[in-house]
């Protein structure tokens, strides 16, 4: 006798399980600023149409280690919000379709955009971009992380940012 959906009594739905399959890592994306400055002070890769910013998370940070997060970032070099939200938005198409499978969990990932390229290269080249550097970045053939500056004390920039001394 079958049921509703055309099923035998006591027979099971059709499921397709691969328990043997890698699971992809869970991506969140960064909010925060202090998780941007941290990631601009680790491991980067340039590319010809982006930068790439890469970190290791700490033990003791509160994020959940098997988690992946990538923030997105655009200067005003890229040019006005309608150029720049373009760029981002080709830079999270591309990390949407390669870093799950290249990601590591526990780290975070900061593309960062480039005034005339983001925008105008070839969509597959910017995946082949991604891909090598990801690969350069976890192997260790990476940039260098920048040095602090002296003078640069974390503070912002902008409204509300304090006056250098001597400034009124």
């Amino acid at each position: 006798m079958a049921d509703l959906q055309g099923r035998e009594t006591g027979s099971a739905p059709a499921v397709s399980v691969c328990p043997d399959a890698p699971l992809t890592p869970r991506i969140t994306v960064l909010r925060q600023r202090a998780d941007f400055l941290r990631a601009a002070s680790a491991l980067r890769q340039g590319t010809a149409g982006f930068l790439l910013q890469g970190r290791a998370r700490a033990e003791g940070e509160p994020s959940p280690p098997d988690l992946v997060r990538v923030g997105f970032t655009c200067s005003k070099k890229i040019g006005n919000a309608v150029a720049r939200n373009r760029a981002k938005r080709r830079l999270r198409a591309i990390a949407q379709a390669v870093l799950p499978g290249l990601a590591r969990p526990g780290w975070d990932y900061v593309l960062v955009g480039r005034p005339e390229a983001t925008a105008t290269r070839d969509f597959r080249a910017l995946q082949e971009d991604l891909t090598r550097a990801l690969a350069d970045i976890h192997a260790g053939r990476s940039q260098k992380p920048r040095p602090p500056r002296p003078d640069q004390k974390g503070r912002r920039r902008g409204k509300g940012a304090l006056a250098p001394e001597g400034r009124a």
